[in-house]
């Protein structure tokens, strides 16, 4: 995985008032927790935006350097909260990492290739599972896991033992879970017997005269 880089400064007011201020004045509050001890601090979220872009998930190995110092951590995003309302960011909890020592991290999955399923016989994919937990070293993070759907049928399944996987990276999901499979194309339901019986019977019905009032048939008499 690519090494990016993000600056951020240190804090030190907490709490919902400071927290406000600091996102009217443009910046995000953080957290940077893994090391001695967790730090507060605050960031650009256009930054944090600017490395989602173009990549599939947030886990990405992140070269921290604090503002006007030449402190310097490797950290990977573990969280980030949004607004629900206006879906604008937060929050960013910060995890600092031990280039020697493994790491527990959601990876996504990509399917690849044309199930023969879907190409021969009009199937469904189905995608059950989006992101696996893997263990590796913070320098061979995948930015994705290919799951190779070429050889799937009508009613297949490809599970997560059948994943390849980079050198280094051992996935945790069990090896059964289903991670995508094709499903048969959706066939228009015929009307049921009932249905078609009270149609004809409708149909078959005779119209209904209105009865006639009696003023209306002494009129008739009078004629």
């Amino acid at each position: 995985m690519d090494m990016r880089e993000l600056t951020i400064e240190k804090r030190d007011s907490t709490g919902k008032g400071p927290a406000r201020r600091l996102r009217r004045a443009g910046r995000v509050p953080a957290i940077l927790y893994g090391g001695t001890t967790p730090v507060n601090v605050a960031l650009d979220p256009h930054d944090i935006y600017r490395l989602l872009h173009g990549h599939e998930g947030s886990t990405q190995l992140l070269e921290v350097s604090f503002a006007g110092t030449s402190d310097k951590r490797m950290a990977i995003i573990r969280d980030m909260q949004f607004d629900p309302v206006s879906e604008d960011l937060v929050h960013v909890d910060l995890q600092e990492v031990a280039m020697d020592k493994p790491i527990q991290v959601a990876v996504p999955l990509r399917h690849v290739g044309e199930a023969k399923g879907v190409k021969d016989t009009a199937g469904i994919l189905e995608m059950i599972l989006r992101e696996v937990q893997v263990s590796c070293l913070p320098r061979e993070i995948p930015e994705f896991i290919s799951a190779d759907v070429t050889e799937l049928g009508i009613h297949d399944v490809l599970t997560v033992g059948d994943l390849a996987v980079p050198d280094g990276v051992r996935i945790l999901n069990d090896p059964g879970q289903a991670v995508v499979t094709v499903a048969p194309p959706a066939v228009e339901e015929a009307p049921t017997a009932a249905v078609t019986a009270v149609a004809a019977e409708t149909a078959a019905e005779p119209e209904v005269l209105t009865e006639r009032k009696p003023k209306e048939e002494a009129e008739e008499k009078k004629k």
